[in-house]
């Protein structure tokens, strides 16, 4: 037994040979990988490189219309300031700008609708500029016509002026004819005497005298000389006596009043003498007598007279 196991053969039958078969050449199909795989990449390649292409020209018509509506903004906003001026310089703007109903409400309804619009077309941001052109036009229209009435208002300011100096001349030289011609019309005072009477015989009988002691009456006594210009009618002269302090003898019991003088000033006299006058005639010899109830004090008494404002003489007398 052991014999036969140590010789195999003696119990194992031999197997026939197989014939071997070809090997098989794997490398077109490496080839057929390969190329497969270099196509892939050739069009991932291609494809990626034509998106890129896209994205970038996406990209540069993204830029050339943002580009293109900040222009068109900045163009619209310049177009508002002018705007804004005209309406500073003057007020008819402010209405005719802002009217709802108006031209230009309605272009910048119009263009406010395509610049607020952030995906505006190239087509449409072209209809913009085209509307602020016309926007544009209308303001230099407004514009010119503003300056024209400025220039209006510039030359009737300048007619103003002229005529204003020239009424101001006018009324200056009313003012002075009239001036002249009231102070022609005043009258004039010559020949003036401030007389003390003493009164003798209850008045019967009078006497002029130089003693302070003595004196019952002031007696003022005047012509008034011819006037061609004065019309004639009643004239009122105001007589002012003072006594040697300087202070006025008056007495609203005995006719003393107070008259405003030609420089606007309130002044008080003593007298008021009417008198009848007739064109370039004077009148001699007027009299007014002043008769006062305290004594008469020694030394100077002045006299003034008054017409119309106007001092037209004066006088003094000295008692002793």
């Amino acid at each position: 037994m052991s014999q036969e196991m140590n010789n195999p053969t003696s119990s194992t039958p031999l197997q026939p040979m197989q014939p071997q078969q070809p090997k098989k050449n794997n490398t077109w199909i490496y080839v057929g990988i390969i190329a497969a795989l270099l196509a892939g990449n050739i069009y991932l390649f291609t494809n990626n490189n034509k998106l890129s292409n896209k994205l970038e020209a996406s990209q540069h018509e993204f830029n050339a219309a943002d580009s293109s509506r900040r222009a068109v903004e900045a163009d619209y906003q310049a177009a508002l300031v002018r705007l804004d001026e005209l309406v500073s310089k003057n007020n008819v703007m402010d209405s005719l700008i802002n009217d709802q109903n108006g031209e230009i409400a309605k272009l910048k309804n119009q263009i406010n609708a395509i610049v607020r619009n952030g995906n505006a077309t190239k087509a449409e941001l072209g209809k913009a500029k085209k509307l602020i052109a016309q926007l544009n036009t209308k303001v230099r229209t407004y514009q010119e016509r503003i300056a024209e009435l400025e220039s209006q208002n510039a030359d009737l300011t300048d007619q103003n002026t002229v005529l204003t100096v020239e009424r101001d001349q006018a009324v200056t030289e009313n003012i002075g004819l009239q001036q002249k011609a009231r102070l022609g019309a005043v009258l004039h005072a010559s020949n003036i005497r401030l007389t003390p009477i003493d009164l003798r015989r209850n008045g019967k009988k009078e006497k002029e005298t130089g003693k302070a002691g003595r004196v019952d009456v002031m007696r003022v006594t005047f012509d008034i000389d011819e006037n061609r210009i004065a019309e004639s009618g009643t004239k009122q002269i105001h007589i002012r006596i003072s006594d040697p302090s300087g202070n006025l003898l008056s007495n609203a019991a005995y006719g003393s009043g107070v008259l405003t003088d030609a420089e606007g000033n309130d002044i008080n006299y003593t007298l008021l003498k009417q008198i009848a006058l007739e064109t370039n005639s004077p009148v001699k010899d007027l009299t007014a007598d002043w008769k006062q109830d305290s004594d008469y004090q020694k030394g100077t008494y002045t006299i003034e007279l008054y017409n119309d404002g106007y001092k037209i003489g004066g006088g003094s007398v000295t008692l002793k």
